[in-house]
């Protein structure tokens, strides 16, 4: 749905305050919770038309143009007319106007959070605002606290951050400057001004920003003339949050740094953090996690109750997002659904074995997961993989991470092993893993919001061994597999992940098939190979770890333990000891 397809069907209607007429749309059922969004520089309120189409469903959405912004007026004169005492009085104007007996839920980006900080923190708004979701936007009160701490108690680390967010800052200098950025708005930059965010921080090309970008932008720029020196020299001392606050930092914003927000408990008690892979502009690039976590944010403080905060590591990256894995019924994979079911992700655990598939969802839901289902697919199966698809896109949604982990061991001598044998490692761990990156892949590079794959390879996929033929080759595959995609869909903002576990202590190796022998000696090598992994002893909880910060840095490759490191290190320094190595006689 495109922006002015979701505000064609909205209510507009103009509140007037300060001698400015403020143009207010309105979407949903005005008897549920009203979430108002406020937009920033140099946006108008068509920068939120995504994200308040999803809300839509759930809640009263009111979206208005900030005074000299699209379909609002300008003040007159325009200096001194962009105070956030005048812009608190405009919020204020609209709230009464659009809820007038309930508190409404805020929720700012960039200069519209700059505000919305200053809402949620003066008296006279107090009860007026039940939540508050800030994104790319600090106040300027705790900016100004934030800098007078590293400037009167400097140390390197302080001194660096201050360089960092100084260097971040530039465009903050050249909006001070008079008539220029007027000139420049008005001018080649609003003309270029669409073509920089699709290029810079793959805005789609949907009909936003809106024909009034070059008046907004030159209007917008007393924002910053009006407010920023004021405040950063003299910034309140009592700027405290009256209401829960929910900070979603995207990772990759060019504009502002994320230890901007290091000491924000202090000022903020009722605090949850979330962190995004995303650029800046997140209303327009991740409109659906965003409803997402406003959805529960807005839900949990309507009940009055906390908002759930998963305490595992990288909660604040993975909380609500949709996570699916297959081979989840055991060993790793069960490892590693719940390892992001602690970090308060919704899991989908999928395994062959239905029992298993449903134990891991249900300890999933005790490890913290919101929500969490077993599904029962061969991952060889094609049609079944494809229906799983369909099936987990119409009733959960779109995956966010997907980790292909589903696998089976083979081993014995390249002439000993039967097509048999193969045909079923390649159908399960390359097909496998084809499938689901055919198919859930193509469905995150269609959402067009980002995502994550991470495919489960060995470090057998670089050791060559003259036992392991089938099963390296199978794995070798998934690792150049993954390093192809990883290439393909990096300009989609999805990540790939190829995880190298080495010897880890799992039950691979009792259902492990061994070539060339009879059933009693087959049996006696699975036993042994167990007994072998178990002094070894490496718990699968590990490599879930590893493969959860894998997708928090977007790792490429991801040796785990020390033999698949070292292992690693040996491919690439010292390959011919490895040939040397493999044609050792391996004791069975």
């Amino acid at each position: 749905m495109t922006s002015e397809v979701v505000l064609r069907t909205a209510r507009e209607r103009r509140v007037r305050t300060g001698g400015v007429e403020l143009c207010v749309a309105e979407l949903g059922d005005a008897a549920r919770p009203t979430v108002v969004l406020v937009h920033g520089y140099p946006d108008s309120k068509e920068v939120w038309s995504e994200v308040a189409a999803r809300l839509a469903e759930r809640f009263h959405v009111v979206l208005y143009d900030v005074r000299g912004h699209g379909g609002s007026t300008a003040p007159r004169p325009l200096r001194g007319g962009f105070t956030l005492e005048k812009l608190t009085d405009d919020f204020l104007a609209v709230a009464d106007a659009v809820s007038p007996d309930r508190p409404v839920h805020l929720v700012g980006h960039d200069w519209g959070s700059v505000q919305a900080w200053e809402f949620t923190t003066v008296g006279r708004t107090k009860g007026r605002i039940a939540s508050f979701t800030s994104m790319s936007g600090p106040s300027l009160d705790h900016f100004g606290h934030w800098i007078k701490k590293r400037m009167t108690r400097p140390t390197p680390r302080r001194v660096g951050q201050l360089l960092g967010q100084g260097a971040k800052s530039w465009y903050v200098y050249l909006l001070h400057t008079p008539v220029l950025p007027e000139l420049a708005w008005r001018g080649p930059l609003g003309r270029q001004w669409p073509g920089i965010l699709r290029r810079l921080e793959g805005v789609p090309a949907d009909g936003y920003p809106t024909p009034s970008l070059p008046r907004d932008a030159a209007h917008g720029a007393w924002l910053y003339r009006d407010n920023v020196r004021p405040r950063l020299r003299a910034p309140r001392a009592d700027a405290y949050a009256h209401a829960p606050v929910q900070l979603i930092t995207p990772l990759g914003d060019a504009f502002l740094s994320e230890k901007l927000y290091d000491e924000l408990e202090s000022w903020a008690p009722r605090l949850v953090r979330r962190t995004l892979p995303a650029k800046h502009w997140v209303p327009r690039t991740r409109p659906d996690q965003l409803a997402a976590w406003i959805t529960d944010f807005v839900t949990a403080t309507e009940g009055g109750r906390p908002v759930p905060r998963a305490r595992g590591p990288h909660a604040e990256r993975f909380g609500g997002q949709l996570v699916l894995v297959t081979g989840a019924g055991s060993g790793i994979g069960r490892a590693t659904a719940l390892a992001f079911a602690a970090a308060g992700a919704r899991v989908v655990a999928v395994d062959r074995d239905a029992g298993s598939a449903a134990h891991t969802a249900e300890l999933s839901r005790s490890a913290g997961a919101p929500q969490a289902w077993a599904e029962t697919v061969d991952v060889s199966d094609e049609r079944a993989m494809e229906q799983l698809a369909a099936k987990v896109a119409a009733e959960y949604g779109v995956v966010d991470v997907l980790v292909n982990n589903a696998g089976i061991g083979v081993s014995g001598p390249f002439l000993d092993t039967g097509v048999d044998d193969w045909r079923k490692v390649l159908d399960v761990n390359l097909w496998g893993v084809i499938h689901g990156c055919r198919l859930f892949g193509k469905q995150m590079a269609e959402r067009g919001q980002g995502g994550h794959i991470v495919n489960t390879a060995s470090a057998a996929a670089y050791l060559p061994s003259k036992a392991l033929p089938a099963y390296s080759t199978s794995k070798a595959a998934v690792l150049m597999l993954s390093e192809c995609l990883r290439a393909e869909l990096a300009g989609r903002g999805i990540g790939v992940s190829a995880i190298c576990p080495g010897f880890v202590n799992t039950n691979i190796t009792s259902t492990a098939r061994f070539t060339g022998v009879d059933a009693a000696e087959e049996e006696r090598r699975r036993k042994r190979s167990a007994r072998l992994y178990g002094l070894r002893n490496y718990p699968p909880e590990k490599v879930a770890a590893a493969v959860l910060r894998a997708v928090v840095r977007n790792q490429a490759v991801v040796p785990v333990t020390a033999e698949a490191r070292g292992g690693r290190l040996l491919s690439r320094l010292a390959p011919g000891a490895l040939r040397a190595i493999a044609r050792v006689e391996p004791r069975l």
